[in-house]
């Protein structure tokens, strides 16, 4: 089965064919660090990881940007709130934002690429829009004249006399107009340009990044659906605008929101959680795990519930690792069936609910006859676990070993069950119990207390 991925811009399934061979130019909107990062950042973070490790897995050379905007109002509004240095604020945020996503194995991304890093490149992109036509200004800045570039609203869906501004002005020539350029204001960092000192509007940083990094044209871009209009739109607009090629991106990717009580998770509404909170009372990969166990295009209700059943699964798959050292038996089970069925489930839009109930497939059939599994059969089920692990993260391999008394004790309770010693098997289980460990009869498996 070969790859399909949704594709927000023809709102169909397609297969997933580069527009270089196996090479794959791939990119994300990051975050705007000027404040702690919330678990809709942290959705973002492990949804993009995996489809990149997944593209890994498939073959793929993959080559993955995300930008960094470090300059913007909300930046420059904390910066006279604290009276810090503006520069400062996204570095320190920034910084801890990466931390924790390495915790989580967000390892992926290959170039983090922060907007005041490409100045001169979108400075570049601006004038050539001037130069295009497409462009006006007013006295607070430059502007996108999106009544010149005809298929504005493609990505969206809607007519262009249907877009609204986000930003009131009443003094632009059509709704939906973007600025590109802002103009120097006192008070607020600037740059130097022929065009007229000011600072990038947010759209154009990540066209300008790209065309720098990736070339005029690339293979995917991500990021959540809240960007789809006007983010999006505005960048097709303003890339396209520039060379005519088409189509600037080939794959758009969204995912849906993070929810608390189903309704989306924001700092406007105050009904969120940091990724730092939440990482303080939970395990990293707990937290992986319950943002990739639900479809990326479906929303995921954030809850204490959630992490709970996050937790339970991840220990279940945990406590099957542990157990297959003590196989030493003859039977086998054929991993090559479980191996076909999760890329399967992969191939289709990263179907990861039917990826994830594979690997508990496995582990039930394996349960079944786990007191009498070959060895070397052990070692196949564990190689194939760390090859889905490799796209799905989730995993931590470096568990404790049991140690060999335990393995013993336990080995000796059989021998007492299976003669019907039932006092003795007790008595070897309490045994085991004191020494910080306990037996699950149902799965024949040993677990740390």
């Amino acid at each position: 089965m070969v790859l399909k991925l949704y594709n927000t811009l023809t709102r169909k399934k397609e297969i997933f064919k580069p527009l270089n061979g196996t090479k794959v130019n791939m990119f994300t909107c990051g975050i705007t660090p000027y404040d702690h990062s919330h678990i809709g950042h942290s959705r973002v973070a492990v949804t993009y990881d995996l489809l990149a490790k997944y593209l890994k897995y498939k073959g793929y050379k993959v080559f993955y940007l995300q930008n960094i905007t470090d300059i913007d109002d909300k930046i420059i509004k904390r910066a006279n709130e604290t009276g810090e240095n503006w520069k400062e604020i996204p570095k320190k945020y920034f910084k801890e934002y990466k931390e924790l996503c390495k915790k989580m194995n967000v390892t992926a991304v290959n170039k983090y690429a922060p907007a005041t890093n490409y100045i001169k490149e979108i400075i570049s992109q601006v004038k050539r829009l001037k130069e295009n036509g497409l462009t006006y200004e007013l006295e607070d800045g430059i502007y996108f004249d999106i009544s010149k570039f005809k298929d504005y609203g493609k990505l969206s869906q809607q007519p262009r006399e249907k877009t609204k501004r986000r930003i009131k002005n009443d003094k632009k020539m059509n709704e939906g107009d973007f600025v590109l350029w802002k103009f120097k204001k006192e008070g607020e960092p600037f740059w130097k340009a022929k065009i007229g000192n000011g600072r990038p509007g947010w759209h154009i940083e990540d066209t300008a990044i790209t065309e720098k990094e990736l070339g005029e044209q690339y293979d995917l871009h991500g990021g959540g659906q809240d960007l789809i209009f006007p983010h999006h739109e505005a960048e097709i607009a303003q890339m396209e605008g520039i060379t005519g090629k088409k189509p600037f991106v080939k794959y758009w990717i969204h995912n849906a929101f993070v929810q608390i009580n189903k309704t989306k998770m924001s700092k406007s509404l105050n009904n969120f959680f940091t990724i730092k909170e939440v990482l303080e009372k939970h395990d990293p990969l707990i937290l992986r795990y319950a943002l990739i166990s639900t479809h990326h295009r479906s929303p995921i209700n954030f809850s204490e519930e959630l992490l709970t059943t996050a937790q339970n699964s991840l220990d279940r798959i945990n406590e099957f690792i542990t157990n297959l050292q003590n196989t030493k038996g003859k039977k086998e089970i054929k991993v090559e069936k479980y191996e076909k069925q999760f890329e399967n489930a992969m191939d289709d839009d990263l179907n990861i609910s039917e990826a994830l109930a594979v690997i508990f497939n496995l582990i039930k059939d394996t349960n079944k006859i786990l007191d009498q599994l070959s060895n070397n059969n052990a070692k196949n089920i564990l190689k194939l676990l760390k090859k889905f692990n490799s796209t799905l993260g989730i995993i931590n391999f470096k568990q404790e070993t049991i140690p060999k008394q335990i393995k013993e004790l336990f080995k000796e309770r059989e021998e007492s069950r299976k003669n019907k010693d039932y006092n003795n098997a007790d008595k070897l289980r309490d045994k085991i119990k004191e020494l910080g460990y306990q037996i699950d009869d149902k799965r024949n498996m040993i677990k740390k207390i």
